[in-house]
This record gives structure tokens, C-alpha cells and sequence, in this order.
């Protein structure tokens, strides 16, 4: 399966399609955060995972460190520019995760971070469409470069290559 995801043709237009589908829906979600009257606030959603984390069966935080992260960087959901900092990385995140993928422009570091958003959510408790979403991102991360074969990454990708040492396949390690 890996193989084929990273080196067929027909994966690729799949991934592609795949890809530009997301990073719409990431891109629209992002820009309506953006754009909203009076900013975008994320502190609801941080409260409400503050206040009612996600529970086990055994009724046991069933992600305890990411409840611990949550009290930790927004000093419990006081710290305003804490908070501020989440609706801005919130927001603006989605919008060039989608505009990443959308234009095939550092398409992997876009999954990644759409992926790490998606995980998030879920550790907040919104499950929404984040598994769907996961699962595609997995699918553009294994697929490697073959996800961005169409897309600005076949330019970008070389160039950066070019530049920058450590982003070369063939460095061996000692």
C-alpha cells in the first residue's frame, strides 16, 4: 500500500483530489474564522474542554495531558493573550493549512499541522469531521512527495533542496 500511494500515477490524481478537497474545507473554515466580525474567539471550545473534559467509560480523563497542556498554557482559561494566541493560530492555522494544500505548496508540513489541529480538536472534544479529516492527512503523509506531484511542491520541493542540506534524502547519517 505504501508503495503504491507514494509511486503510482493513479494514487497521485487520488491524493491530489484528496488533497485540493481538504485544503478547501480547511481554507473555508480558516478564512470565515478570519474574516469574522469582532475576530474569531476560540476561548468557548478552550472553556468548555476545561470544564468538561472527555471522559473514559470508567469515567477517567481519557486524555489527561492534553487537559494538563490546556491548563497549563491558558493559566486555566484566565490568561487572556493566551487564549488570544489560541483564536489566532486557530484561525489563521486553518486557513494556510488549506491554502497549502490546495496549491500543493509545502504540502506535507501542511497535512502535518492540519493533522496536529485535528488531533487537538479531538482532545478538546469536538469530533465533527476531524476523523475523516485524519484520515486523509495520514493518507497525504504516507503518499510522501507523490501527493504533491500536482501542485507548486514540484518546483518548490527541488528548490528547497537545493538550499538546505538537511532536506536531501541521500544525507547519511554517522
Amino acid at each position: 500500500m505504501i508503495v503504491f500511494l507514494r509511486n503510482n500515477k493513479v494514487a497521485m490524481w487520488v491524493l491530489t483530489v484528496l488533497r485540493v478537497w481538504l485544503g478547501y474545507n480547511w481554507a473555508v473554515d480558516g478564512f470565515e474564522k478570519v474574516t469574522a466580525k469582532g475576530g474569531f474567539h476560540a476561548d468557548g471550545m478552550i472553556m468548555a474542554a476545561l470544564k468538561a473534559p472527555v471522559m473514559t467509560p470508567a469515567k477517567t480523563k481519557a486524555f489527561p495531558w492534553y487537559d494538563t497542556f490546556l491548563q497549563l498554557t491558558t493559566g486555566n482559561g484566565k490568561s487572556h493573550a493566551a487564549l488570544n494566541a489560541f483564536s489566532f493560530a486557530v484561525s489563521w492555522g486553518e486557513l494556510l493549512v488549506g491554502l497549502g494544500l490546495i496549491f500543493g505548496t509545502l504540502t506535507l508540513a501542511a497535512a502535518f499541522f492540519g493533522l496536529l489541529m485535528n488531533f487537538s480538536y479531538l482532545g478538546a472534544g469536538v469530533v465533527s469531521v476531524n476523523p475523516t479529516y485524519i484520515f486523509i492527512e495520514f493518507m497525504i503523509l504516507i503518499g510522501g512527495y507523490n501527493s504533491a506531484r500536482i501542485g507548486l511542491d514540484r518546483w518548490v520541493t527541488p528548490f528547497l533542496r537545493s538550499k538546505f542540506a538537511f532536506l536531501n534524502n541521500d544525507i547519511e547519517v554517522k
